[in-house]
């Protein structure tokens, strides 16, 4: 997805860097909003009632605000490996679009971009360090809210980035307030949502680890990023 390309190559190289909006974006330099989801925003430690999971699998809707798309793709995260797994979704028919595989090995320093039809592979550099999807340690604790409505509710915590009453957020990640499941990051610049990712269908796990595992074809990949659009 364009988005995670944006997000490493802003996701946070899947969103600037990858192409997905899950995976990362590649600015130089980077913002804050810029980054990738799992670039670093310092030492962490969980604020929930439990520790953040740490191996699950679930999916993801991504809004950038450049192209103004939202991109959905089934996601697995493997916290204790570094890595991220992002398939993109076609719930559409979106003339001229190209649906791609993304894998993030951050042990590695590497992300593979692969084609879900013609299985073609990109090899490409992650340029951003390991950034974990839990809330850092040195947030701001803004509000504690319920999502839903009676009988029907969850109760989540809302952090930042802000450091003073002055100064205004980059970043907002909303996680429930007992196990600290993430459920929205948001990536702001200039007053401006620019990046924005929901998460949900969580499941704890990860069924089939051989996800992380690139195909064959991506021993002869190539070292570009390929295009979301269609070649002619």
């Amino acid at each position: 997805m364009e988005l995670i390309t944006q997000k490493a190559l802003l996701f946070r190289e899947y969103k600037l860097n990858m192409g997905p909006i899950f995976p990362p974006s590649i600015g130089t330099p980077k913002s804050r909003c810029a980054k990738s989801p799992y670039s670093s925003r310092g030492p962490r430690r969980s604020r929930c009632g439990s520790p953040a999971p740490q191996q699950w699998e679930g999916r993801q809707v991504v809004y950038e605000q450049r192209s103004g798309r939202n991109s959905r793709a089934l996601l697995a995260y493997d916290g204790p490996g570094r890595r991220v797994r992002v398939l993109d979704e076609r719930k559409a028919l979106i003339p001229c679009k190209r649906l791609f595989e993304y894998i993030l090995l951050y042990e590695e320093g590497v992300m593979f971009q692969i084609e879900q039809v013609t299985k073609q592979c990109s090899k490409i550099p992650l340029t951003e360090p390991w950034d974990p999807l839990d809330i850092p340690q040195n947030s701001t604790f803004e509000d504690e809210y319920s999502i839903g409505g009676p009988q029907e509710q969850i109760t989540v915590q809302e952090w930042s980035d802000r450091k003073s009453a002055r100064s205004y957020e980059t970043w907002i990640g909303v996680y429930t307030a007992k196990d600290c499941y993430p459920v929205q990051e948001m990536f702001i610049r200039n007053y401006s949502v620019v990046l924005s990712t929901r998460f949900f269908d969580v499941q704890l796990g990860i069924k089939d680890p051989s996800v992380f595992d690139p195909p064959s074809t991506c021993q002869m990949a190539r070292l570009e990023k390929m295009s979301e659009d269609c070649l002619w």
